[in-house]
Parts: C-alpha cells; sequence; structure tokens
C-alpha cells in the first residue's frame, strides 16, 4: 500500500497544491449535472433498447407506491 504524505511532509520535500483556478466552486448546480448526464443516458437508453426494462421498472415502483 503506497504512504500517504501528510501536508509536513509535502512541505518537506517541496510539494505544493496546485493553484484554484479563478472562478471554480466546489460544487455544481444540480440541474447542470442533469443537463450533463440526460442526454448521455436517453443515448443508452436507445442503444440498448431499454425503453421496455425503464417502462417495467417505472410500474413497479408505482405499484409500491400506490399500496
Amino acid at each position: 500500500m503506497a504512504t500517504q504524505l501528510t501536508e509536513a511532509g509535502r512541505r518537506r520535500i517541496g510539494i505544493r497544491q496546485a493553484p484554484a483556478r479563478s472562478g471554480e466552486q466546489g460544487t455544481r448546480h444540480p440541474a447542470v449535472a442533469v443537463a450533463m448526464v440526460l442526454p448521455f443516458a436517453v443515448a443508452l437508453l436507445m442503444f440498448f433498447g431499454g425503453w421496455e426494462h425503464l417502462a417495467t421498472q417505472t410500474r413497479a415502483v408505482a405499484d409500491l407506491i400506490g399500496r
């Protein structure tokens, strides 16, 4: 297993952290994440023919919620 350096160890051997990019925040808005992944998800559903499976799972979840 690799040994991890602590902050003091990094300073001792001269490793610095990369400077943060200006304007970069730690998280992105959930709507941006959905907009990024939705086209890929639709393409996978179309490519692998998952529409029937998606409909079956949706019906199963609706039945569970409806009970």
